[in-house]
């Protein structure tokens, strides 16, 4: 159905009874599928037409290559868009909105394969499915702190949603987390192994599709899902008590050195505490703002919020720069402005929820 070289394969796989599932496929494995503007939109432009098409029964969505489902937005598009102060990065990030909100409301099952590198814009795809499954080699992350960024995509959402305070920690320190970790903190439905995908496209295609589309996806799952093998332990679940006292302090200064002065053996935890010590101070505190400020949110309300925080991100320097010194010049060493988390202003940080343009929002119609 799709030219080899698209950005997204699209095809289909006939059921018993008639039906067809549809099947998309990310296209730009050498650079672990991050999703491009034409990517978001070859996807959410067939999404839609798959939703009026009464012949469909259920999509599947993945990334091509055996090493990652999405690896996130393709932030070197973004960088240069706010070097050159024009509207793409706008528009993108408005788009991308779409489709994850789209992903989120759709009403026949959405299956998302996240097998691998699933981090930033892939979670946007993932976190909305209907149906998400993860495998022996997913390793999930939102590491925006590292680029000045936010963890958006419907982050304000789904981190709210954890238990505990591990969406803030996760969204501090921008660690990696495993298969069981995913299905732990409530981002993923199904545990399956990777090389189970042939096995759920044929019982799905075998499958009568005479009852609740939904369900018939969920049985399907449930059923490979005990021949799994291979899950890792959650380390999260493991550490959990210990990140809940990281939190047990009166100031966001003060949480941040409880996790920065982690001295324990844990290396997991030492290398999220050495991510956020080096992470951008204005992002730290524009998290602790964003997932408060979204808490009592709808889903609508909370892509309208991150389009205006994207956005501000973009006009301010510190994602350029960060983007500058971890992917382009690659130098690791980036000049965040303000430098420390004492210098980052209440006023700076509630200038990032102005909205930047004039009129009525770009996402009004969501």
């Amino acid at each position: 159905m799709s030219d080899q070289n698209a950005p997204v394969l699209f095809s289909y796989q006939a059921t018993s009874n008639g039906n067809k599932i549809g099947i998309a496929e990310l296209n730009a494995p050498k650079a672990l599928n991050s999703l491009n503007y034409d990517m978001a939109q070859a996807l959410f432009q067939q999404l839609q037409a798959w939703q009026a098409d009464d012949s469909v029964v259920c999509v599947l969505l993945r990334g091509s290559g055996d090493k990652g489902f999405c690896a996130g937005g393709d932030v070197v598009q973004l960088h240069n868009s706010a070097v050159n102060n024009d509207s793409r990065g706008q528009e993108f990030f408005t788009l991308e909105y779409q489709l994850d909100y789209l992903i989120h409301v759709y009403p026949k099952p959405i299956v998302c394969w996240g097998h691998g590198i699933v981090m930033g814009g892939g979670l946007g795809l993932l976190s909305g499915a209907s149906h998400r499954v993860v495998t022996e080699k997913t390793r999930l992350a939102m590491p925006e702190v590292t680029i000045g960024l936010y963890p958006d995509v419907g982050g304000s959402w789904f981190l709210n949603k954890m238990p505990g305070d591990v969406g803030l920690f996760l969204a501090l320190t921008g660690a990696s987390i495993n298969a069981a970790d995913t299905l732990f903190v409530g981002l993923a439905d199904y545990y399956l192994n990777h090389a189970q995908w042939s096995s759920v496209l044929a019982r799905l295609a075998k499958s009568s599709w005479e009852y609740d589309h939904h369900q018939v996806v969920t049985e399907v799952l449930l059923a490979l899902q005990t021949d799994a093998t291979e899950k890792p332990q959650s380390q999260v679940r493991v550490n959990f008590d210990l990140i809940q006292a990281f939190f047990a302090a009166a100031t966001q200064e003060q949480i941040v050195e409880n996790i920065v002065s982690y001295a324990g053996e844990v290396e997991w935890l030492s290398k999220a505490a050495a991510t956020l010590k080096a992470g951008c101070p204005t992002t730290v505190k524009l998290v602790f703002a964003q997932l408060q400020a979204s808490l009592h949110m709808s889903l609508k309300e909370v892509f309208q919020m991150e389009l205006i925080l994207s956005c501000n991100c973009l006009k301010y320097d510190n994602f350029a720069e960060g983007v500058r010194a971890l992917l382009i010049d690659k130098d690791k060493n980036p000049q965040f402005s303000p430098a420390t988390l004492d210098e980052v202003s209440d006023e700076f940080i509630l200038a990032h929820f102005d909205a930047p343009w004039a009129g009525e929002h770009p996402l009004a119609g969501l």
